[in-house]
């Protein structure tokens, strides 16, 4: 199995798993035209895609998926409160997914994730090959124990670290979205995050230490331009280098190249 980043941030987001002839693209935040070229960078095209995810019904996740999949003719799995939103428009093949309850697409399964995000029914990924589990983990405003309870198997990580709290609170956004953004419904922190992923290594509460022996791949991922900085999150996350054999940094125009589990 392996993945990869279209682009990661608010002004877009697309994450490609593949194993064997499958190659799933879990959000579409991009129109079409702009996904076709970002793929081509990958070395991939459209046509090689087995299916879109839909991970909730935001802008940045949406953009491209209805074009996409009319075009190649691509069925597109999501919730049925994603889906209830209309806001995808007409997406032809529509399979509808139990959150909770794992599917299959061609060689790859995925357990999708119940998290806490400002959208009607919100799922985050774990895609699975034998023993090798990458968790997809990004738009959600705190890790609720479900979370931590499922992502404690992965062996490989995608993480978000959107924002620097004191950047945020002194930042340009109206208070009103300072407060949507950080929020129990928003976008998990830098700090956040970090003690999320220490109480899943043994150094906080969380798990008993689960996923420090599993964990081999890292990837933090939607950095706010606005309110993060590289800087600041490799401040936060420096140690962490330390413990897991591969940490990287996704960004908002060129996402990440090809990472093999």
């Amino acid at each position: 199995m392996r993945f990869a980043s279209l682009g990661s941030g608010s002004k877009g987001n697309s994450t490609l798993v593949q194993h064997e002839d499958t190659c799933v693209m879990i959000d579409c935040g991009f129109s079409a035209a702009d996904a076709e070229r970002r793929l081509a960078r990958l070395g991939m095209s459209a046509k090689q895609l087995t299916a879109i995810l839909v991970t909730h019904e935001h802008s940045g996740h949406i953009g491209g998926v209805g074009g996409l999949a009319r075009k190649h003719s691509l069925p597109v799995y999501l919730s049925q409160g994603t889906h209830l939103t209309g806001r995808l428009g007409d997406c032809g093949d529509v399979r509808i997914i139990r959150s909770q309850q794992s599917f299959t697409v061609g060689a790859l399964e995925f357990q999708p994730v119940l998290v806490p995000h400002d959208a009607r029914e919100p799922c985050q990924f774990i895609a699975r090959v034998e023993a090798s589990y990458l968790g997809l983990l990004t738009d959600l405003g705190f890790v609720s124990p479900l979370v931590e309870s499922e992502y404690a198997i992965c062996t490989a990580l995608m993480l978000e670290a959107n924002h620097d709290a004191v950047m945020l609170a002194q930042g340009p956004y109206p208070q009103s979205l300072k407060q949507r953004v950080g929020g129990n419904w928003g976008h998990l922190n830098n700090l956040q995050a970090k003690f999320f992923l220490d109480g899943l290594r043994g150094d906080g509460p969380q798990c008993g230490g689960l996923f420090g022996s599993r964990l081999q791949t890292l990837v933090l991922a939607h950095l706010s331009e606005t309110n993060n900085s590289l800087a600041k999150v490799r401040e936060v996350f420096g140690d962490s280098e330390s413990w897991i054999r591969d940490v990287r940094y996704a960004c908002q125009t060129g996402g990440f190249d090809w990472i093999a589990i």
